[in-house]
């Protein structure tokens, strides 16, 4: 019997202390706040307003071809008005392709972007969590969360953030 009690001691000391040490982030708070997603959002701004100023250009052009055809239309041949109009729808659909390539660019290099970004934070996360002794760290995002509940002092976001800029600058 002494021996059994001593076996449920035993147990019991061992199981508190490999207790499971859990914690949660707030995802989209992380995406949100960190430098190198700021950083990646005002390049793909400017990749993107470089695109729709080529593109506005472009427009810019065919618009006063327009303009000039319609000033000049009354005087042609029926044969060279079907010719210019040939040639600007021609420009026009040059346009609306390019516009759908740039368009489908900008959508991949975002996607692209947005992986990367995610796993440079997984890639943290989880060395963070090594170097904490964290056994999980779970994600949440805003209302609609996996984690249902979690004490306050379970959330690591903050923590998480702070080193995660901090390393970001180091990169810098």
């Amino acid at each position: 019997m002494k021996k059994i009690g001593i076996i449920l001691i035993l147990t019991i000391s061992l199981i508190s202390c490999t207790q499971t040490k859990i914690a949660y982030v707030d995802v989209e708070e992380l995406m949100k706040e960190y430098k190198g997603t700021k950083e990646a959002e005002a390049s793909m701004k400017e990749k993107s307003d470089k695109l729709k100023s080529e593109l506005d250009s472009l427009v810019a052009g065919w618009e006063a071809k327009a303009r000039t055809y319609q000033s000049k239309m009354q005087k042609m041949s029926p044969k060279n008005r079907a010719q210019r109009e040939q040639i600007l729808m021609q420009e026009q659909q040059a346009i609306g392709q390019r516009q759908q390539v740039i368009q489908q660019q900008v959508q991949k290099e975002g996607q692209e972007s947005l992986k990367a970004l995610s796993k440079e934070i997984n890639d943290f996360v989880k060395n963070y969590a090594k170097e904490k002794g964290y056994n999980f760290v779970l994600g949440t995002t805003g209302e609609n969360g996996t984690v249902m509940y979690g004490e306050e002092k379970a959330d690591i976001t903050d923590d998480v953030l702070v080193q995660l800029n901090k390393s970001y600058k180091a990169k810098e």
